[in-house]
């Protein structure tokens, strides 16, 4: 499970080989959100309110990019790093 980017205390990770729809798992200390990249809505877990709008920020601004890494990790290939929120 490759980290793509980390800010704030925030992880952010993808699978290889994952399910549909294309999503992304955030961890925040013992909290852990898979999040739907299409619409940014929580599929499972919870986030603190603020590490959750600090990580829909950050995916609204990298959409294609999680998209393009979402692909990479289908093909077993590793995802690339994307920016760190500022």
């Amino acid at each position: 499970m490759p980290t793509i980017s980390m800010f704030y205390g925030i992880i952010v990770r993808m699978f290889y080989d994952e399910h549909a729809p294309p999503h992304f798992l955030a961890q925040y200390g013992e909290f852990k959100a898979s999040i739907a990249i299409d619409d940014l809505k929580i599929l499972d877990g919870k986030l603190p309110r603020r590490a959750l709008e600090l990580t829909l920020d950050w995916a609204e601004l990298h959409r294609a990019e999680l998209l393009e890494d979402w692909a990479l990790c289908l093909r077993h290939q590793h995802p690339h790093k994307i920016a760190p929120l500022q």
